[in-house]
């Protein structure tokens, strides 16, 4: 049930939902639902949310928010994503609490996945 004034939805350009579609699926196990050609959403990746069609794109450095996920193998979902079609923007690197690196998604967009420090 959403929570009253919480972070409940978000969307994301993309230029190829298609491909968009087939990376999440197979490098975390999406699963979507199309609302139309030009829109589809996804549920219970701990924000829902939706790619609708456009040629803009969603990187931190130009001001776009920046979704970080969590993997208790960092590591490994590197090499997932990487396998399945996701180009590393920021190899990982460590911060206070944790490491990280960033990726981006085939339309174009740039996330970020993350683990504790000693996971």
């Amino acid at each position: 049930m959403p929570s009253n004034l919480k972070l409940n939805y978000v969307e994301f350009p993309a230029i190829n939902i298609s491909a968009t579609k087939q990376f999440f699926e197979n490098a975390f196990d999406w699963k979507f639902e199309d609302f139309g050609p030009d829109y589809s959403s996804f549920n219970d990746q701990g924000l829902s949310g939706g790619f609708y069609k456009s040629d803009l794109t969603s990187v931190a450095s130009k001001g776009g928010a920046l979704l970080v996920l969590l993997s208790e193998d960092l590591e490994s979902t590197q090499a997932i994503v990487e396998r399945v079609g996701g180009k590393i923007s920021t190899p990982i690197f460590s911060f206070p609490g944790g490491r990280r690196f960033h990726f981006i998604e085939p339309s174009g967009n740039e996330f970020s996945v993350w683990s504790l420090t000693g996971t």
